[in-house]
């Protein structure tokens, strides 16, 4: 008899339109990559970051015309806060801090209150670009390690694969849209990493279990029925996440919009791998009963416990 509260979607029969789909936007994002690249943050190309506080609200568009008339090509200013605080990022100068800060206050009036400046130099910029694909790779490298040796290899390279897709489509679309990517950015990714890990692994735990207690040797049948088994905790889980993250990303303010918003968008593409990518895979490498059941020597070990 069927439990009335587990669901009978056919994921598995609609994976087809999900990895066309899915195909379709890795596609997008590598060439968006490709051809546009992503617009780093000072963080990584180098350059002077600025906090300027005003007395009353004041026109981005006056102080870019200020900053664009004395050669401050490139300069990017936003509000940071409210209206009185705003925010300048300028590119590489060739001159102190101390000296840019005073160019900025004759600029702008000696009533502006400049509450900070930080400076990153172009080869610190290089490194941090450097150390932080390494850290992404290593995680990888290393959920890939875990994962194996949890379950099985098939295992390993579906949530791998899950994984790509998350971080590829992530850059992707802060590639089109050309927002900026800092080191708040880079830890989110990495955070979406874990998430999704996280996420992926409650499906596969419960399909080794399904693959171990049915008779049924249909893989297909048996994934269907682990993805529907934890369908309420995957879409509980991300709805709860999603509404915090969507808090941040309106109330948060400039500081961690960018954060917030590349989790949002980690959440909700590791979800959805979840679901179609890493199961997919491990149906197109083959995964079988066999596969999930302990060697002789497990057996022997098992057997041998009191």
């Amino acid at each position: 008899m069927k439990s009335l509260n587990i669901p009978e979607i056919d994921f598995i029969g609609k994976k087809t339109y999900a990895l066309i789909f899915s195909a379709i936007l890795v596609t997008v994002s590598i060439l968006s990559l490709a051809t546009q690249g992503l617009k780093f943050g000072i963080d990584f190309t180098g350059g002077t970051l600025i906090e300027v506080g005003y007395q009353k609200p004041v026109d981005l568009d006056e102080v870019r015309d200020i900053l664009s008339k004395e050669k401050f090509n490139g300069a990017n200013v936003q509000y940071f806060g409210s209206t009185n605080e705003i925010l300048i990022r300028l590119e590489p100068q060739g001159v102190s801090s101390a000296k840019i800060s005073s160019n900025i206050i004759r600029l702008l009036g000696d009533d502006v209150d400049i509450r900070r400046v930080e400076f990153v130099g172009p080869k610190v910029g290089e490194e941090l670009t450097n150390d932080g694909g390494l850290a992404m790779l290593y995680a990888l490298i290393g959920i890939l390690i875990y994962v194996a040796i949890r379950f099985e290899y098939r295992f390993a390279l579906g949530s791998i694969s899950a994984l790509i897709h998350d971080v590829i489509i992530t850059l992707g679309i802060f590639s089109l849209l050309q927002l900026e990517f800092d080191l708040t950015v880079l830890a989110a990714i990495l955070a979406v990493i874990g998430y999704s890990l996280n996420d992926t692994i409650v499906v596969f735990d419960r399909i080794r279990e399904n693959f171990l207690a049915t008779r049924h040797t249909d893989p297909k049948r048996i994934i269907n029925g682990a993805l529907n088994q934890t369908l309420s905790r995957t879409i509980m889980t991300s709805v709860t996440t999603l509404l915090v993250l969507l808090a941040l990303f309106l109330l948060g303010g400039e500081i961690i919009n960018s954060f917030s918003l590349a989790l949002l968008i980690g959440v909700v593409i590791g979800t959805y791998s979840s679901i179609y990518v890493a199961s997919s895979m491990i149906i197109a490498l083959g995964i079988t009963k066999e596969d999930m059941l302990p060697s002789e020597k497990e057996k022997k070990e098992i057997d041998s416990r009191p």
